[in-house]
């Protein structure tokens, strides 16, 4: 076998093992020194010209392609179940049972945006389809079902679409629980707030600063009767005393005040002092008699 030959098998086989296309260098790195690198790929290349498998250059480098009018054998076709998405679901159910409706109208039952792509995936299983324009300012599109979807949910007509009471016998709507709480407080409020349970109505009537079975006294409020301290309890003899001399002084009318007491502690003022004899005082001198 010449030289050239083995040259031209070791290139094959390092094309054919190769898992990405092999530029010169990476060619010529592994092939013996002196090996005409160009020639060979030439004669590979038209040695593989109509075969099944055909040498081609990519992108400056070297790969084994199927030939191109066998590509159908590569082909495999397989049917991928796409599951609808909570959006898609609620849109097409808004679709069905208002049809023909707007973008609009879907978004308002829905209460939130909807993105272009839940419409477009509907319409590409051919189960929506545009009615056309509503005579309204703007023309927006309306929206409906096609035959491909009552053919799917096996309907003869879309009237025949289970009602509200039949989901809810069939276990597929449930009631709005926001809507039944709302009526729950609002059959509660109706009663008086006293009327519940003991421990309801023991605490309705600590928030009111109220004791248990007792009323407010007249002309005061509740709170300003629960919070009046008894000022009598627990004084003593002296505290009681203090408190008659107080309230006695508040009673003496004009400016005088009581005498105060012999050994007193009372605060009292001070009597004015005498001016001694010979002290100089400040009075207005008499002019003297000119004659």
């Amino acid at each position: 076998m010449s030289e050239q030959a083995k040259h031209l098998r070791m290139l094959e086989a390092l094309l054919f093992a190769a898992a990405e296309p092999l530029d010169l260098p990476s060619l010529a790195a592994r092939l013996p020194d002196g090996a005409d690198l160009p020639a060979l790929l030439t004669e590979l290349a038209a040695r593989y010209e109509g075969r099944g498998v055909n040498l081609v250059k990519v992108a400056r480098k070297w790969a084994f392609r199927t030939a191109p009018d066998l590509a159908f054998l590569m082909e495999r076709e397989k049917t991928v179940t796409r599951r609808l998405s909570r959006a898609a679901v609620e849109t097409l159910a808004i679709i069905a049972y208002h049809q023909p409706v707007t973008r609009a109208e879907i978004e308002e039952v829905r209460g939130v945006g909807m993105s272009r792509g839940t419409l477009d995936m509907l319409m590409e299983s051919n189960w929506v389809r545009v009615r056309g324009r509503r005579r309204s300012p703007g023309r927006p599109v309306t929206y409906g079902t096609t035959d491909e979807f009552l053919n799917h949910f096996n309907l003869e007509d879309i009237g025949d679409l289970p009602g509200v009471e039949e989901l809810k016998r069939a276990g597929l709507l449930q009631p709005d629980p926001l809507a039944s709480a709302t009526a729950a407080a609002g059959s509660s409020m109706e009663a008086s707030p006293l009327d519940g349970s003991p421990l309801d109505n023991a605490l309705e009537e600590e928030s009111l600063g109220l004791p248990e079975n007792e009323s407010p006294p007249n002309g005061a409020a509740p709170a300003e009767a629960a919070a009046a301290p008894d000022r009598d309890a627990g004084a003593g003899p002296e505290d009681l005393a203090a408190d008659t001399a107080a309230d006695a002084a508040e009673d003496v009318p004009g400016d005088r005040r009581p005498e105060p007491e012999s050994g007193s502690d009372s605060l009292a003022a001070a009597p004015v002092q005498e001016p001694e004899a010979g002290a100089q005082t400040l009075s207005a001198a008499t002019p003297s008699d000119p004659s």
